[in-house]
């Protein structure tokens, strides 16, 4: 199972486990399960505190449960073989099991310990060993699980209990069920998680963020340009702070990462734990999970621009970037909200194994579309890729890699004109789409049980309103100094008007922006009544 290396590696994380504890398999005869006995058994053989029994009685085969024998009971099971994006949350269960703290600020501990519910909170968790959103969702109601004695938790391979994903309608990962039914859908963090079942959190945290000072500059966005802000504007040793509803951003939907200069070969989950870190070395107030409801500029706020939460926080500061990237762009034609998570999806890389054996379609002739073209090849029936424009918009090499694939076809110039399905409530389904050619005007359908939509993006701008220029498309203008049209407020990144869409000059432009908010700064008197506060 384990190869000399990687039993090297587990070997010396598992020195840090301090309490004993079993591994409980429920095993059958199949190749899944002994292939599960034999992993089990590998990680026992690195650890005196970890020992394997096979009398588990779980309905799941094969599955097993972790159990401390000693302390407080816990319900944490994985009905999976926990590998490929999955090994880091097995290893993290492990070690949280065995009593090493988990790497989560006290307080969000404190709060998980502090979670009282009027019965046992039995959680199932749906995930892909491919899927590079999960491990976030695993890990969090794993911690949960381990921490507090209501949750009760299972982790499920949608790919090892496909009979089950079937019966349940799953068709994109990760989904959470909470006794039975569905609680949640698609990425998250613990934060949000949390926040979700403690009703009484956003108001505290509303509450937290009101009392915290002003800055010099406030970073909105966690991704490559907010974090390179954040990382230029703390070194000037100016008061910044940096709030995100998800840091890394898009970046942690991205897989291979080959174009970053000096970095030949990462992914993006690695790639935004990075910038985490980065930004975590320097005296910035990090401030995640959470959602900017709107903007006003200093001119109408006493002094400082003011950013409200959707919480109903307030933040103020001298000078802000606003850096909120973009998010995939919708077909916008009937059946797409109705049929989403139902067939219609936008990861390849999460929802891809979910569609094993069946018919898809990729909305989209660029990159993006048939990179997810030819990844989805090697694991459905047959793909169909959409393209709008006469031409295919991806690189060479892809296309000709895409054309050489026999269970793919290419319909050019044509325009989705509605997904369809059948079902209702959690039994929806979307079944085919609608479709015309644009030369002809002629109406086609294609039956098929999913499709994955990779038709660009759009900023994440619209909680501005009128408060910033923007383009017809929702793009914030801003100069080559990333300023906007509002003084003290600067832009930068993927929701701005610069071009080309990229990591690394989502980086750059994040650096501009805070080297022009710092030149502000110290160019424009200090507020009133930040004057009056530091005389008094």
């Amino acid at each position: 199972m384990l190869d000399q290396s990687l039993k090297d590696q587990l070997a010396a994380y598992l020195e840090r486990v301090r309490e004993p504890f079993e591994m409980v398999a429920t095993l059958g005869t199949d190749a899944s399960s002994q292939e599960m006995r034999s992993l089990l058994e590998q990680i026992a053989s690195l650890s005196d505190k970890i020992t394997v029994r096979t009398d588990g009685t779980d309905a799941r085969k094969p599955s097993f449960a972790l159990q401390r024998k000693t302390g407080a009971p816990m319900k944490l099971r994985f009905a999976a073989i926990p590998l490929g994006h999955e090994f880091t949350s097995l290893v993290l269960a492990l070690l949280w099991t065995g009593g090493h703290p988990p790497k989560v600020e006290d307080d969000t501990l404190a709060q998980i310990r502090a979670l009282h519910f009027d019965a046992p909170q039995k959680f199932d968790v749906f995930m892909s060993l491919s899927c590079h959103n999960c491990p976030d969702v695993v890990q969090a109601l794993s911690l949960m699980a381990i921490n507090n004695p209501a949750f009760d938790v299972t982790i499920i391979d949608g790919g090892l209990n496909q009979q089950e994903v079937e019966d349940k309608g799953i068709m994109a990962v990760p989904a959470l069920h909470l006794d039975g039914q569905m609680f949640h859908s698609g990425r998250a963090s613990l934060e949000e998680l949390i926040a979700k079942l403690d009703t009484g959190a956003a108001k505290r945290e509303a509450t937290k963020l009101s009392a915290k000072a002003p800055y010099d500059v406030l970073i909105l966005g966690g991704g490559p340009a907010g974090a390179a802000a954040a990382v230029y504007a703390a070194r000037k040793g100016i008061r910044t702070g940096l709030l995100a509803e998800r840091f890394g951003g898009q970046v942690n939907d991205t897989m291979a990462i080959e174009n970053y200069i000096g970095v030949p070969e990462t992914d993006g989950p690695k790639y935004a734990a990075a910038l985490e870190q980065h930004v975590k070395t320097y005296d910035v107030d990090f401030m995640n999970g959470h959602r900017a409801a709107s903007v006003v500029p200093a001119s109408a706020a006493g002094g400082y621009i003011t950013l409200t939460t959707e919480s109903g926080g307030e933040l103020k500061t001298r000078n802000l970037i606003i850096a909120t990237g973009a998010r995939w762009r919708n077909m916008n034609v009937p059946g797409e909200q109705e049929y989403k998570n139902k067939g219609v999806a936008y990861c390849p890389h999460c929802d891809g194994p979910l569609f094993k054996g069946k018919d898809v379609a990729v909305i989209g002739g660029g990159n993006s579309g048939v990179e997810a073209a030819i990844d989805l090849a090697g694991l459905v029936k047959h793909v169909t890729v959409f393209e709008f424009m006469p031409e295919m918009k991806a690189d060479a090499v892809l296309v000709n890699k895409l054309k050489s694939l026999a269970n793919v076809t290419i319909h050019l110039n044509t325009q989705t004109l509605e997904v369809t399905g059948s079902g209702e409530g959690s039994g929806a389904r979307m079944n085919g789409l609608r479709f015309k050619d644009r030369a002809t005007n002629e109406e086609q359908t294609l039956a098929v049980e999913g499709v994955f939509v990779q038709i660009g993006l759009v900023p994440n701008t619209e909680f501005l309103g009128t408060t910033l220029e923007r383009t017809k498309f929702g793009e914030i203008v801003i100069d080559a100094k990333n300023h906007t049209n509002v003084a003290g407020i600067f832009g930068a990144g993927d929701c701005t008007t610069v071009p080309y869409k990229q990591i690394v000059i989502a980086a750059s432009e994040g650096a501009k922006a805070a080297l022009s908010a710092f030149d502000h700064l110290i160019r424009t008197p200090a507020p009133q009544e930040a004057t009056e506060t530091a005389t008094a």
